[in-house]
C-alpha cells in the first residue's frame, strides 16, 4: 500500500499561534505514516521580495497530484520554469506537514484540498490564491458499514472516521442529507495508518469513513456496504494548486510555469497510447502501487484534463455553492480560529469578483486567469 496523504486533520495550536502574531516555523505533526521520501523545503526567500528567481513547491502522493510528480521526472516541469528564467523545487512531503509549511510560508506554493485552503492558511491570515484546480474527489472517499443499509441506518452508530478531515466532513454532508446530524452518531477518532487494518480486523465494527486505496482495500471484504462517497457530493471535495498570493502577484511567470507544466502532463495522460501508458505508469510507481491500481484510483477521481474545463468550473456559480458547505463546515467544527462568530468572518472570492464572507478580509482567492491562458494558448 503507498504512503496515504492525510487529507485535513487541521492543526489548530498553528492556527491560534498564527492568529496572535506569532510567526516561526509551524509544529511539525500528523497522523499520517512517515513518508521517507518526503523532502524538508528551503525557505523561499523574504516576504516582498519582488525580484525572486528560485521557488519552492510542496506536494504530496495522491493519485491527483502524481502528476506533479511526473512533471518533474520527465523534465517538464524544468523547462517550463526555463521558459520564464526561473527555477522551480519541486518538494515532496506529508501532507500535513506540507501545509504547514505552506502557513508558516517555508514554501511558496502548495498541493491542497479547498477545505484546507479555508481552514489552514487562509483562516491563519495567509493570503492564498487557488491557481490550478485539478480535480475533486468523485468516489475516492466512502463510508463504508456492515449491515448497515442506508446512511440513516447509522443513528447511534458509532463511526471510525479521522476527525476534522475530508472524512469527516463527508459523513457530515452525507447526515444533512439524510436528516440527520452528528448528534445522532458517536464518533471514534482513528487515525489514518490504523482505520483500515482495525476495521478489517474487527467484524464488529460497523460504520467507517475513509479515503483511497483504503476505500478499496476494504470494499474487498465480505459484507461490505458502500453507503455514501464523494460521487454524492462533487465538486465539493477540490484538489487544487495552491500559491502565497504577495509571491504570484510579483512573481506571475511562476503562475505561467506552473499552470504550463501541469496542462502539458494533462496533456499526455488524458490521450490513449504508449506515452499516456508510460506516464501512468511512472506515476503508479512513484506513489507504490502498480498501473491497474492507479487507474483504478483515477476512475474515481474526476481530473480536469482540459484548462478550459478547470477554468469554467472556477468561474461557476457551482464553486460558490459548494464552498458554502465547506465554509459552515469549518465554522461548526471551530476550524476558523477562536472568537470567529460565523463562517463570513473569512473572505473567499471568485473570478466574477464576487466575495463570500468578509470583503475586508479576502484570503482565499479563486483565480480562473492562468487557467484561461492556459486554453487560449498565451502561457
Amino acid at each position: 500500500m503507498r504512503p496515504q496523504m492525510f487529507r485535513g486533520l487541521v492543526l489548530m495550536t498553528l492556527a491560534t499561534l498564527l492568529l496572535m502574531g506569532c510567526p516561526g516555523k509551524a509544529p511539525s505533526g500528523s497522523d499520517q505514516p512517515t513518508d521517507s521520501a518526503a523532502t524538508e523545503p528551503t525557505a523561499p526567500g523574504t516576504d516582498g521580495d519582488a525580484a525572486k528567481t528560485k521557488f519552492t513547491v510542496a506536494w504530496s502522493i495522491y493519485v491527483g497530484w502524481m502528476p506533479w510528480d511526473y512533471a518533474q521526472s520527465s523534465g517538464i516541469l524544468d523547462r517550463w520554469a526555463d521558459k520564464y528564467g526561473i527555477e522551480i523545487e519541486l518538494v515532496r512531503m506529508d501532507y500535513i506537514a506540507s501545509v504547514e509549511a505552506y502557513v508558516s510560508k517555508q514554501v511558496d506554493a502548495c498541493v491542497m484540498t479547498n477545505m484546507e485552503a479555508l481552514n489552514m492558511p487562509a483562516a491563519s491570515g495567509i493570503d492564498s490564491t487557488a491557481l490550478i484546480l485539478g480535480d475533486y474527489s468523485n468516489g475516492n472517499d466512502a463510508i463504508l458499514t456492515r449491515g448497515i443499509q442506508d446512511v440513516k441506518g447509522l443513528k447511534g452508530k458509532p463511526i471510525s472516521l479521522v476527525e476534522l478531515s475530508v472524512s469527516h466532513y463527508l459523513l457530515a454532508r452525507a447526515l444533512e442529507t439524510n436528516g440527520l446530524s452528528e448528534d445522532d452518531v458517536t464518533l471514534q477518532n482513528t487515525s489514518d495508518a490504523d482505520i483500515g487494518p482495525i476495521f478489517l480486523a474487527d467484524t464488529s465494527q460497523e460504520a467507517v469513513v475513509t479515503w483511497n486505496p483504503i476505500v478499496m482495500e476494504i470494499q474487498q471484504a465480505p459484507g461490505v456496504n458502500t453507503l455514501f462517497t464523494s460521487a454524492d457530493i462533487p465538486g465539493e471535495v477540490l484538489d487544487m494548486m495552491v500559491v502565497q498570493t504577495e509571491v504570484l502577484e510579483q512573481n506571475p511567470d511562476l503562475g505561467k510555469a506552473l499552470v504550463g507544466a501541469w496542462y502539458e502532463v494533462m496533456g499526455i495522460i488524458s490521450q490513449e497510447g504508449p506515452e499516456a501508458d508510460a506516464a501512468m505508469a511512472v506515476m503508479a510507481e512513484a506513489s507504490g502501487t502498480d498501473t491497474a491500481g492507479f487507474k483504478a484510483q483515477l476512475a474515481t477521481t474526476a481530473m480536469f484534463y482540459q484548462a478550459k474545463a478547470a477554468a469554467d468550473y472556477a468561474s461557476s456559480g457551482e464553486v460558490q455553492e459548494k464552498m458554502d458547505y465547506v465554509r459552515k463546515f469549518c465554522f461548526d467544527q471551530g476550524l476558523l480560529g477562536e472568537g470567529v462568530s460565523s463562517e463570513d468572518a473569512v473572505g473567499v472570492s471568485y473570478p466574477d469578483g464576487t466575495t463570500q464572507g468578509a470583503a475586508d478580509n479576502v484570503k482565499l482567492r479563486f483565480d480562473a486567469s492562468y487557467m484561461e491562458m492556459a486554453s487560449s494558448g498565451a502561457l
